[in-house]
């Protein structure tokens, strides 16, 4: 799902470190020191979880946690997103420098969206968390699959995304599950002014 240096024009890259960086800083800023704790988790989770593939209908595909990220950070999920990339391309050239701002706009995107979600008083709250896990993936393939068709790689990665929804299936139950068992053992993490 991330993609590799090299793949995209240079000038997109810029632009989108440049929109990356801001948006870091901007989402970032006024960090309390009792969130520190809870979003090095986020980060941690996200990396590692992201680095099981699984094959899928000739791919592979990878979960993220992005809409989790954004039910449990909020605004925050953004710079989470984006260490947790960094930290990915340098260690295990997942993604890359150049491409970092972008697969973070992307991947960002589903989380923000998962957070906009969270916070709309809609019910019942599992079919909530559950979308919340779903846009959260599936928003990101999409957008990659539309960058990709923009630079003329063609349809095929249409393919892949219509693939990630059955990701997203998995990533919306194990949100909901996840926010279902935090729920009973510690609802502030869900309802924490952020």
């Amino acid at each position: 799902m991330h993609i590799a240096d090299g793949i995209v024009p240079n000038l997109w890259c810029g632009v989108a470190h440049g929109v990356s960086w801001t948006a870091v800083y901007w989402l970032g800023r006024k960090l309390e020191s009792q969130e520190v704790v809870r979003l090095g988790m986020l980060a941690s989770a996200t990396f590692a979880i992201s680095l099981i593939h699984f094959p899928l209908g000739g791919t592979s595909v990878h979960l993220g946690l992005y809409g989790l990220n954004g039910i449990l950070a909020g605004r925050r999920a953004f710079p989470v997103l984006f260490a947790a990339l960094l930290f990915q391309a340098v260690l295990f050239q997942h993604g890359g420098l150049l491409s970092l701002g972008l697969n973070a706009l992307n991947m960002g995107t589903g989380a923000l969206l998962a957070a906009a979600l969270w916070k709309a008083p809609l019910k019942p709250e599992p079919w909530k968390a559950f979308v919340c896990g779903f846009i959260g993936i599936l928003v990101p393939a999409l957008l990659i699959a539309g960058e990709f068709y923009l630079i003329g790689y063609g349809k095929g990665f249409l393919f892949i995304s219509v693939l990630y929804l059955g990701a997203a299936v998995v990533e919306g139950v194990l949100t909901a599950a996840i926010v279902s068992f935090l729920h009973s053992a510690r609802p502030a993490l869900l309802y924490q002014r952020r």
